[in-house]
């Protein structure tokens, strides 16, 4: 689905819930997506109660939360405030995005291969407090969508 051209090697762990098996050796973790499907509400339950297990230092950057299905709003088990104070309660970015959709899909991909990326200290000059702050503003904080 995305190719990226990377000096390093992107590996990616998908889990339905959290805590991760303690028995199990993983590579560094750089960076979580919780991802919210805004047709369940067994989705966002999931989230908050996996937040739980999240160490705090994560919440300086390396934390996102990713909602999806906003594309069909008359659909929606959840409502798009519940997963924004989520994000708000966790200073956090949120990003939406409707997967169905293949060129968001694919611009989704890239964002978070670029959010990866700098999590990861692979673009100089850039941290993941930096990325927290660029992607923050006044009016509507940590809210991002495609």
């Amino acid at each position: 689905m995305l190719k990226e051209d990377c000096a390093s090697d992107l590996k990616v762990h998908l889990a339905q819930s959290l805590p991760l098996p303690s028995n199990v050796t993983r590579p560094r973790i750089d960076l979580i997506v919780f991802v919210v499907n805004l047709h369940s509400k067994y989705s966002l339950q999931n989230v908050e109660d996996s937040l739980r297990h999240v160490d705090a230092t994560f919440f300086l950057g390396k934390v996102s939360f990713l909602a999806t299905g906003a594309g069909r709003d008359s659909h929606c088990s959840v409502h798009r405030n519940s997963v924004l104070r989520l994000a708000q309660a966790y200073r956090s970015p949120l990003l939406f995005c409707d997967l169905e959709v293949e060129g968001f899909r694919v611009s989704m991909a890239q964002r978070l291969v670029r959010m990866l990326q700098i999590c990861a200290g692979h673009v100089p000059g850039v941290s993941a407090l930096n990325l927290l702050s660029l992607m923050s503003s006044s009016e509507s904080p940590f809210v991002e969508g495609l």
